[in-house]
């Protein structure tokens, strides 16, 4: 499915996507996935059991090719990774054209891509994304948001953060509402896109 977390700057939606994925600690309470316990386990463990983050802001290797970012993504494996990079490009056309330039001199929407596909080269079950559309042109907005749902088809479950609070909700299967850490309203993505309190406060309607 997908899910995803509405709320304003400052509610805790990034610090939750960084605590599952193991770089922040948690003061308290628990992490389960499939039944296990993750709190307390390296980022290396975590990404081992399927769960991947596309950070905010990227996040790319500016002095590497973009392939090589990509080759990173998948560096806790040891099969062959050429269907997968094929995959990427499928998905991602302008990357194959890009191969062999370096990340940083990328366009925004271009290394979102990339950062997108790095991810992907770890196989994950969960891909988390924290503000994927921040910063881009719209058009490049609905290709991400596309390209998010064609990952989901292909079986990847993805939890959301989104600053586009009308294309998230349209996208998402269930989503919840944080306010200050704490959640205050939960519900498929449909029934919240409808509700007043969710409109006045984040659809600007």
């Amino acid at each position: 499915s997908i899910v995803t977390l509405v709320g304003a700057n400052g509610a805790g939606k990034s610090t939750t996507l960084r605590t599952i994925a193991g770089q922040v600690k948690a003061q308290a309470g628990s992490i389960t996935y499939n039944g296990e316990e993750l709190l307390g386990k390296p980022s290396d463990e975590i990404v081992k059991r399927g769960i991947t983050l596309v950070p905010e802001g990227r996040r790319v290797f500016p002095d590497m090719t973009v392939l090589e970012n990509m080759k990173i993504g998948a560096y806790l494996r040891h099969d062959k990774l050429d269907d997968d990079i094929e995959w990427c490009y499928e998905l991602f056309p302008r990357l194959k054209e890009r191969h062999w330039q370096l990340a940083g001199t990328l366009s925004g929407g271009e290394q979102q891509m990339l950062a997108v596909a790095r991810a992907l080269m770890s196989r994950p079950k969960l891909m988390m994304m924290d503000e994927p559309s921040l910063g881009l042109a719209p058009l490049i907005v609905r290709d991400i948001f596309q390209i998010i749902r064609e990952i989901n088809k292909q079986g990847v479950t993805i939890l959301l953060i989104e600053q586009n609070a009308n294309m998230a909700l349209k996208v998402a299967d269930s989503a919840y509402v944080m306010e200050t850490g704490c959640i205050t309203l939960s519900g498929a993505g449909k029934d919240l896109l409808n509700n007043e309190a969710v409109k006045k406060a984040y659809l600007g309607t």
